[in-house]
């Protein structure tokens, strides 16, 4: 599973962006956009266009990315534009990814793509289509395949340290979740489908890039329970993330001016059943103290778990019999990714850039990253119809053996 993605381009299209920066194009100016800057920094771009419906976003984008960048109120009006395009990153809300990448996909541009693929299944198996039927480039930013503390994990696990992996258990605190996800988009149901998906589906494909399988059979359960009593609520449409996040705003009921509208869960959590027979959890809430994610995985010879998820953590592992054992049989330290998943970010651009121009393999999978978003979207419509199974359909083999 790791290596899915080839080469989609000719050689022919590659010789014409080897060499030199790519010329690339940002689609939506929030705060994730930010990440196509690592692109320029390490000189293997330059941003030529920007694509926002929002003209104060525009703005922000011209003082972020400079003059030379040409402005845009939306994706097709950049790609009807003269200004000659490599590649995008789109970074738009989640529920316009599938218009916005297929778009692009069709206009040969090639995509990086924010995780989530997309809100919902069909939209996601049509980006893939898009992708294998142009031949276009498409490449899903699941940074966290990337992140130190998750490579180290699964070099134990390839390793053979704790034998056959049979379980896998994640829980993610996301303490910020407040002034992530409850202040924009992200709290309507229309926009991110849930947080079970928006946040959730980057574990999901860890896990299953973890255990070596895909989910198959899910149940989920949660609810919102805290966000939703809070009355204080403003549009913040004229701002973005960096704008209000504060340490200080606690406790989450002390939070203020949330999202109009909060329909999505802030605690969730999926059981999972994987084509290869594994078992998996995952549990996220949204007003945690402490922001990270701990997981534990469970193998025929011992197990693994990690404290903490960036530089300076500690991945330890049990491969003895024994009582409580604090300390465990082995000890690693997680070396990278300091000040969050700063690092797999410019990592996972890096990779981006080197699979627009030769084509190579990559860490990251668009057909895994739409089974990520199947598993979750599977999962949120069993919380809200009584936590009842569901079956999580397959991707196209047709499709994804094009990919």
């Amino acid at each position: 599973m790791g290596a899915e993605l080839t080469a989609q381009q000719t050689a022919g299209e590659r010789e014409r962006v080897t060499g030199r920066p790519l010329r690339l194009a940002v689609i939506g100016a929030g705060a994730r956009s930010e990440i196509a800057g690592h692109a320029v920094e390490a000189g293997d771009g330059v941003i030529v266009a920007v694509a926002d419906p929002s003209a104060v976003a525009r703005e922000r984008a011209a003082e972020q990315f400079g003059a030379a960048a040409e402005l845009f109120a939306g994706h097709r009006e950049l790609i009807a534009g003269a200004v000659d395009v490599d590649a995008a990153f789109v970074t738009s809300p989640d529920h316009t990814h599938a218009e916005v990448a297929i778009d692009l996909l069709r206009a040969g541009i090639a995509v990086y793509l924010e995780k989530p693929l997309a809100i919902d299944v069909a939209d996601a198996d049509a980006i893939l289509a898009a992708a294998a039927e142009s031949g276009t480039p498409l490449y899903v930013g699941h940074n966290m395949r990337h992140m130190a503390v998750v490579q180290t994990m699964r070099d134990i696990i390839q390793r053979g340290d704790i034998g056959e992996v049979k379980a896998i258990w994640c829980r993610h605190f996301v303490g910020n979740g407040g002034d992530y996800y409850f202040k924009d988009w992200h709290a309507e149901r229309a926009k991110s489908n849930g947080l079970l998906l928006q946040k959730g589906a980057h574990d999901i494909d860890i896990i299953h890039w973890l255990a070596g399988g895909y989910s198959e059979l899910v149940t989920g359960m949660g609810g919102l329970t805290l966000y939703g009593g809070i009355d204080d609520r403003r549009d913040n449409s004229d701002r973005s993330m960096p704008d209000w996040f504060s340490l200080d705003a606690w406790p989450p009921l002390a939070q203020r001016e949330l999202n109009p509208v909060i329909d999505v869960e802030d605690l969730s959590m999926v059981t999972m059943h994987l084509d290869n027979g594994v078992f998996a959890s995952y549990q996220q809430c949204h007003y945690t103290p402490d922001y990270w994610r701990n997981y534990t995985v469970i193998g025929t010879e011992g197990r693994l778990e990690n404290f903490g998820d960036s530089d300076g953590a500690i991945v330890r592992v049990w491969n003895r019999r024994t009582t409580y054992n604090p300390v465990g049989d082995a000890e690693y330290t997680v070396l990278g990714d300091e000040g969050g998943h700063g690092d797999a970010d410019r990592l996972t651009v890096a990779e981006f850039v080197r699979f627009v121009r030769e084509g190579t393999a990559t860490t990251t999978s668009a057909v895994a990253a739409r089974n990520a978003v199947a598993t979750a979207v599977a999962a949120t419509e069993s919380i809200r119809d009584g936590s009842r199974p569901r079956a999580v359909p397959a991707v196209d083999a047709q499709v994804a053996a094009r990919l």
